[in-house]
């Protein structure tokens, strides 16, 4: 029997096309003007906690936005909400 994974096509940029860093606060206000909850209570301030409200599903964003983690984030916000970096960048 043959193990057929369904494959998944992302609407990810090349990481040629994310900007270098991007401040923190910035890439937040962006996401709650799309409809995320953001949590910056508890901790030390290094980073911050992103819901999505239709699946209660979360993710953590750092203080430093370089490009790796960028492309993750943005990989993981699009799997949770089907938001894509395009829908983002508009609110930026």
């Amino acid at each position: 029997m043959l193990n057929v994974r369904a494959k998944t096509k992302w609407n990810m940029p090349s990481r040629s096309e994310l900007p270098g860093s991007l401040h923190r606060n910035k890439f937040t206000k962006a996401l709650r003007r799309l409809g995320f909850l953001i949590d910056k209570s508890g901790g030390d301030g290094s980073h911050c906690k992103v819901t999505w409200p239709g699946t209660q599903k979360s993710i953590t964003i750092p203080q430093r936005l370089d490009k790796d983690v960028l492309y993750y984030v943005l990989k993981e916000i699009e799997q949770y909400s089907g938001i894509t970096w395009d829908q983002i960048r508009q609110e930026l």
